[in-house]
């Protein structure tokens, strides 16, 4: 089969698209014809193996996996031994922790969720990753209820635009933060109000909000305090950082700070799941959700995709085609 690996740690140019033997399938996962797979910050992190720290898990000197890609949406060609939920056939999508940038990439049939009947193999490539980190960040960490106010901080890109429309679909009042050209995009997708960061710094606008949903983290902890109600929350979904330890500072900052303000400061790692994924299906299926693709590449341009992604602050999703 044809794959963009690597085998080096590094910028874009590392990786080459190349063929490589087809994976084979334990007795749990599915072999699957990759028709689609996004792109996410997830994948930089691990084509580059920065901040350095992540490679005591990735590999010290090279990357223990060389596919990369974790998004998948695609169809079953063979369903292990034990697998009783699906067959060969079937079209599903899923995240994985690497191998979708590729013609085939097994899937653990307990991640796997069938398509959304109304989405294209492209669209519902974006989903898996970004949507069920706006899902579960939103929801199950950050306690989102109906009426409450919320701001997405970084809504323009993979998991601000599903933070953006599943806050409204939970019944929030929703601000959105993007830079100019994003502007009307967050608008589409529902935002009550639009803040440009490149003419208004939100902290210093004198406003409140319940609940920050802070996906571009590049502000200081006390400054995302001062915009939060006395009893608001803030939830770190991401965060810039040094080479060697990336967010890690300002994560653990959040975590010391916690106990002694009356505002909660939480973190969290989403968890790729199936009943997410079919929540977000049943969300995608009645109209409330709609995946957003800002450009295509095919496979041989994989390269050119993961340059493209690092360097040019895209909005919504990029992805792949097979």
């Amino acid at each position: 089969m044809l794959a963009a690996a690597q085998d080096r740690y590094g910028s874009a140019e590392v990786l080459t698209v190349r063929r490589l033997p087809r994976p084979s399938i334990t007795d749990k996962d599915l072999l699957v014809r990759v028709q689609a797979a996004s792109i996410n910050h997830a994948d930089l992190v691990l084509m580059a193996g920065e901040p350095l720290i992540g490679r005591l898990a990735l590999g010290l000197s090279r990357p223990k996996s060389r596919v990369r890609g974790r998004d998948v949406a695609g169809e079953v060609v063979a369903v292990g031994a034990a697998v009783t939920d699906f067959r060969p056939g079937d079209a599903v999508y899923a995240e994985i922790e690497t191998g979708s940038f590729a013609e085939y990439a097994v899937v653990p049939a307990g991640r796997a969720c069938r398509k959304p009947a109304n989405t294209t193999f492209t669209e519902a490539a974006t989903v898996p990753l970004a949507g069920v980190t706006a899902l579960q960040g939103l929801r199950d960490h950050g306690r989102l209820q109906p009426g409450q106010t919320v701001l997405i901080n970084g809504a323009s890109g993979g998991v601000g635009t599903f933070a953006v429309q599943l806050a409204k679909a939970f019944g929030a009042q929703v601000t959105a933060v993007c830079r100019t050209r994003n502007v009307d995009l967050v608008r589409s997708l529902g935002a009550d109000d639009v803040i440009d960061y490149t003419r208004e710094d939100f902290t210093r606008s004198g406003r409140r909000w319940e609940l920050i949903f802070d996906v571009a983290g590049r502000h200081r902890l006390a400054d995302c305090r001062r915009a939060l109600t006395e009893r608001g929350t803030l939830m770190l979904c991401s965060g810039a950082g040094g080479r060697w330890l990336g967010p890690m500072a300002r994560i653990v900052r959040a975590l010391a700070w916690s106990p002694f303000v009356s505002q909660r400061l939480g973190i969290f790692l989403a968890t790729p799941d199936q009943r997410s994924l079919r929540e977000l299906t049943e969300l995608i299926e009645a109209g409330k959700v709609v995946p957003s693709v800002e450009r295509t590449f095919p496979l041989a341009e994989a390269p050119a995709a993961m340059r493209y992604f690092a360097t040019e602050h895209p909005r919504s999703k990029y992805v792949i085609e097979m």
